[in-house]
């Protein structure tokens, strides 16, 4: 994993950013955190960003695969932290 990670106040406010209101969208959020907290890195921060703008059943369609990223949502960033989310 790149050493390019997010420092602790950083991770704060992006933990804080990803509190959604649906559960089943909580925990794929959670899954990732727990996973890849002890080093996020700026590239997953952005891409983690990008997804959090979405509706809560836009983002549930992603996590669910019912759909994938298009337009300004496709791209690696967005692909690597669902990979990772959907794992």
């Amino acid at each position: 994993m790149s050493t390019d990670c997010i420092d602790e106040r950083a991770l704060s406010k992006l933990r804080w950013r990803c509190r959604r209101g649906l559960l089943e969208n909580d925990l794929f959020i959670e899954k990732f955190f727990a996973s890849h907290e002890s080093c996020i890195t700026h590239s997953q921060a952005n891409g983690l960003t990008q997804l959090m703008d979405l509706a809560d059943n836009d983002l549930l369609d992603l996590l669910l695969r019912r759909t994938e990223p298009k337009d300004d949502l496709d791209t690696p960033e967005v692909h690597e932290v669902l990979q990772a989310m959907r794992h």
